[in-house]
C-alpha cells in the first residue's frame, strides 16, 4: 500500500470517529467561537469607561465641586459622591467602587493659603486594571487642577500668558502610542489571547485524539491499517486536524484584522504564515507529550498545564527581559512566544522578512519534536504497555 493511501485510510477513519464523538468538534470549532465571541463583545468599546470612583467630598467649596465634576467627566471614571468614609470605605471592600477619593476640609482654603493640602486616595489593588485606571484618571485631574491653581497665581502675578506654559510644565512630553495608537485595550488583549486559547485547543483535542488509542485499545488497529507505519498514522491524523485548526486559526486572523480592523502594519498574509506555524507547531508539542507519557489522563493533565502557563509566559503582559532567570528560559518551549514575537515586527512594526524569518525558523523547530519520541508512541500502540484508566 501506498503512504498517501494509507494516510487517506487514516483520514477517513478519523472522519468515521469525529462522526461518533462530536467532542471533538464541540471542542474545537465551539470553543474557539465562544472564546472569540466573548473576547470581542466583552472588549468592543476598545478602552473601559465609567469606572466606579467615590469621592467623599469634605470641604463642599467651589473648587472641590467642580474637581468632581471634572472627574466625572472624563471617560474613563463616573464619580459616585459619598457623605462619610466609613460608607465608601465598605463599598470599596465589597468591591462596588474601585478606589475612593477623599477631598479634605479645608481643601479650596489651603490652596489659596498656598499650604498644599493633601488628598487620600485608597485603591482596590485586587481589581488591577480597575484600580490602575483610577489610580491613573485621579492622578491627571489632581494635576490639571493644581496646574489651575497655579496659572491663577501666575495671572494675579502679572505674568504673560505666552510665559505660563513654561512655567507649568518646563518639559513638554511628546508620546507616540506605535501600534495601537487609540489605546485600544481589546486590540492589545485580543491579538494574543485568542491564538493562545487555540494554542490550548490544539494542545488539548491533539493529546486527547492520540490518547484515545491508548485509553480504549484501539492503537493495535490503527497500526495495522496501515501495516504498522506510525508515520502514516500520524500524518493522517494531523493532516485532518492541520486542516481543521488552520481554517479556525485563519478565521480568527481575518476577524481581527479585516472585520474588527485592529492595527496590522504589515500585510495579512504574513499573519496567516505565523497562524499556520502556529497550528503545526502547537501540534507538534502534544505529540510529544503523549509520546513521552503514553497515558491519556496524565498527558491531558501536562497538556492543560502547559497550555496554561504559556499564556503568562508570553510576554505580551510581562517583558520576558522583566521574569526571573528560570521562568526566561520556559518561553523558549512555547511556540505562542514565537508567535508573539513575529506578530510585533510584521502586524506592529510592519518589518520585512529580514526581522521575522527567526521566528519563522524557530516555530518550524517545533515540527522535529514529534520524530524523538515515534517509536516510543508506535510501541505503547503495538503493546499497549500503559495504565489503563
Amino acid at each position: 500500500m501506498r503512504f498517501v493511501d494509507k494516510i487517506r485510510k487514516v483520514i477517513r477513519r478519523e472522519v468515521r470517529i469525529w462522526e461518533h464523538r462530536p467532542i471533538f468538534l464541540l471542542g474545537t470549532v465551539f470553543v474557539m467561537a465562544f472564546c472569540t465571541v466573548f473576547y470581542l463583545s466583552f472588549l468592543q468599546d476598545g478602552v473601559p469607561s465609567d469606572v466606579p470612583i467615590a469621592v467623599v467630598d469634605l470641604d463642599q467649596s467651589a473648587t472641590s465641586r467642580n474637581f468632581c465634576r471634572q472627574l466625572d467627566a472624563t471617560q474613563l471614571g463616573r464619580v459616585i459622591p459619598y457623605e462619610d468614609f466609613s460608607r465608601a470605605r465598605m463599598d470599596l471592600q465589597g468591591g462596588r467602587v474601585t478606589s475612593v477619593c477623599v477631598i479634605p476640609k479645608g481643601f479650596n482654603r489651603d490652596i489659596q493659603g498656598q499650604r498644599q493640602p493633601q488628598m487620600s486616595f485608597y485603591i482596590n489593588g485586587l481589581y488591577f486594571l480597575g484600580g490602575s485606571l483610577a489610580w491613573k484618571d485621579i492622578l491627571t485631574m489632581v494635576n490639571l487642577t493644581s496646574g489651575a491653581v497655579q496659572r491663577e497665581v501666575l495671572r494675579m502675578k502679572g505674568v504673560p500668558e505666552s510665559q505660563m506654559g513654561g512655567l507649568l510644565r518646563p518639559v513638554d512630553v511628546d508620546v507616540h502610542q506605535i501600534g495601537n495608537a487609540t489605546m485600544n485595550y481589546g486590540a492589545y488583549l485580543a491579538n494574543m489571547m485568542l491564538p493562545g486559547m487555540l494554542q490550548m485547543v490544539i494542545v488539548i483535542v491533539m493529546i486527547y485524539s492520540l490518547g484515545i488509542e491508548l485509553k480504549y485499545g484501539t492503537g493495535r488497529h490503527l497500526l495495522r491499517s496501515v501495516d504498522g507505519d506510525i508515520y502514516a498514522a500520524l500524518s493522517g491524523k494531523l493532516a485532518l486536524y492541520t486542516a481543521l485548526f488552520t481554517m479556525i486559526g485563519w478565521t480568527l486572523v481575518f476577524i481581527l484584522y479585516k472585520w474588527m480592523h485592529f492595527p496590522l502594519a504589515g500585510s495579512i498574509g504574513q499573519m496567516l504564515l505565523a497562524m499556520f506555524l502556529l497550528v503545526i507547531a502547537s501540534e507538534s508539542v502534544a505529540v510529544l507529550i503523549i509520546g513521552c507519557v503514553p497515558v491519556c489522563r496524565f498527558a491531558l493533565s501536562i497538556g492543560a498545564l502547559y497550555s496554561v502557563l504559556g499564556l503568562s509566559l508570553t510576554g505580551f503582559t510581562l517583558p520576558v527581559e522583566a521574569m526571573p532567570g528560570a521562568l526566561r528560559s520556559l518561553t523558549w518551549i512555547y511556540p505562542l512566544r514565537f508567535y508573539y514575537q513575529f506578530y510585533v515586527q510584521a502586524g506592529i512594526f510592519g518589518s520585512g522578512f529580514g526581522a521575522w524569518y527567526p521566528y519563522v525558523i524557530s516555530l518550524l523547530a517545533f515540527c522535529f519534536l514529534p520524530f524523538t519520541v515515534m517509536k516510543r508512541l508506535a510501541h505503547a500502540y503495538e503493546y499497549l504497555d500503559y495504565e489503563r484508566n
